[in-house]
């Protein structure tokens, strides 16, 4: 059983939230750009197109330095830094129920 003030911790800041929900829609190892790309189009709610370059930056540096070695805390989610990928497998029932009862929530790919 997963504990769940380390589920509320692993969710507790948007950015780590909205690269999991990516992830999870994914499925496989994601190439950390493209993470970086949809959490800042997220955040913005905006087009890539219309995103600023030193914002999608400092988005990517966020999560290679901070949210994803965090979220790696947990044993479902594999960071790995020198191959650039991030993926989440076997995710516990009880942490999906809560990412999705968030995601749902949240609605990070509603249109503006």
């Amino acid at each position: 059983m997963v504990s769940l003030d380390r589920v509320f911790e692993l969710l507790s800041k948007e950015r780590r939230r909205y690269a999991l929900y990516y992830l999870e829609q994914r499925g496989g190892p994601v190439p950390i750009e493209e993470v970086a790309e949809q959490v800042t189009e997220w955040e913005t709610e905006g087009v890539p197109e219309s995103i600023p370059e030193e914002l999608f930056e400092r988005v990517e540096c966020s999560l290679r330095h901070t949210d994803l070695p965090k979220a790696s805390e947990a044993e479902y989610v594999e960071y790995d830094p020198e191959r650039g990928v991030v993926d989440v497998t076997g995710t516990p029932p009880e942490v999906d129920a809560i990412l999705t009862v968030a995601k749902v929530i949240e609605r990070p790919d509603r249109n503006p």
